[in-house]
């Protein structure tokens, strides 16, 4: 309860009452995630319907002649989990105010996003098909390309927390910022993996 010595002394609007432990940024942030996960859901949707067509009519998947790159995709898996432990640790990092340890966690971050993107840009132009061949070329760049959409938003992100993070911007009172783009990070590396089972395993 507030004193009326306390409400007479205090100036501008009340002090914000949450009513969950989840503040409304990070709340913010999951439910546009959960908006990213509906769209990745509807191109699913058309990869495993394209899939499943394909196959009622006697055809393969991939079609003849087309070629995953399952092992280099593997590598590039590999990269991008790592990523997420780099991740964590700048977050981790800066909740106990290692400020050292928050800017060496950002950088790893930074330059395993770039080699996952520059990887797959290399895959892409090795591949020998384009969007425009058959409905697998277009479901296969769809669902890797949408990704990687997201993972050039998410370096951008990035971009700009590590920025502020050497002009010191954060402190373990004041991570938020640090906490909500590793958020998205997270999403975007969970999300690469099952793009991985379905479109190179699968």
């Amino acid at each position: 309860m507030t004193t009326a010595a306390e409400a007479h002394d205090h100036h501008g609007p009340p002090p914000i009452h949450y009513s969950s432990r989840v503040t409304p940024a990070v709340l913010g942030m999951f439910l546009f995630i959960g908006s990213e996960i509906m769209l990745f859901g509807s191109f699913f949707t058309v990869y495993f319907f394209d899939r499943i067509v394909n196959h009622s009519f006697g055809g393969q998947w991939p079609p003849p002649g087309y070629h995953r790159p399952a092992f280099v995709a593997g590598v590039n898996t590999l990269i991008l989990i790592t990523s997420s432990f780099t991740m964590h640790w700048a977050d981790s990092s800066i909740k106990k105010g290692n400020r050292a340890g928050m800017q060496a966690g950002l950088m790893l971050t930074v330059l395993l996003g770039l080699t996952f993107l520059l990887t797959q840009v290399v895959e892409y132009h090795r591949l020998g098909f384009n969007t425009s061949n058959t409905s697998f070329a277009a479901t296969f760049f769809g669902l890797t390309g949408l990704h990687a959409c997201h993972v050039f938003v998410g370096l951008a992100i990035l971009a700009v927390m590590t920025t502020r993070a050497f002009r010191g911007h954060f402190s373990p009172e004041h991570h938020h910022g640090i906490e909500i783009g590793g958020i998205y990070w997270h999403f975007v590396d969970v999300m690469w993996i099952v793009v991985y089972v379905t479109v190179y395993l699968l």
